[in-house]
């Protein structure tokens, strides 16, 4: 079994954002960046990967600890949170975005999340039926 932790967090969007503020914002309320992560170790790896992945090339934990001045060890824990998000795969041993375009990762996570949704409709209704009235 494959396990995906899908998070949305509502929260306003920014009017007149830069676009760097926009990317804070959607990865905010994909629920990948946490308030303890004070010098922002995850965005700076999710750019770098939206980066590499827009230039057609994957990175390895190590470029991508090179890249962001982070360590290894921390590249690795928030490469799994992005993996285990449907946001990051690996392809020969490198990782890069799911898809190449933003818009297109969030069309596969809606589809993801439409997934997931039939499913907990499905076992409910069984649980309701099971209950009885």
């Amino acid at each position: 079994m494959r396990f995906r932790k899908i998070t949305i967090i509502q929260t306003s969007r920014p009017s007149e954002a830069t676009v760097n503020e926009q990317l804070q914002w959607l990865g905010g309320s994909l629920g990948l960046f946490n308030p303890r992560d004070k010098d922002k170790s995850c965005f700076r790896i999710f750019i770098t990967l939206i980066k590499s992945t827009r230039r057609g090339r994957e990175l390895s934990s190590d470029e991508l600890a090179a890249l962001t001045g982070l360590s290894r060890g921390t590249v690795v824990h928030h490469l799994n949170k992005l993996m285990s998000a449907g946001i990051v795969e690996t392809y020969r041993g490198k990782y890069v975005l799911r898809v190449g375009q933003l818009h297109e990762l969030i069309d596969k996570l809606e589809d993801d999340l439409r997934k997931t949704v039939s499913q907990l409709r499905a076992v409910a209704a069984d649980i309701d039926k099971r209950l009885g009235p």
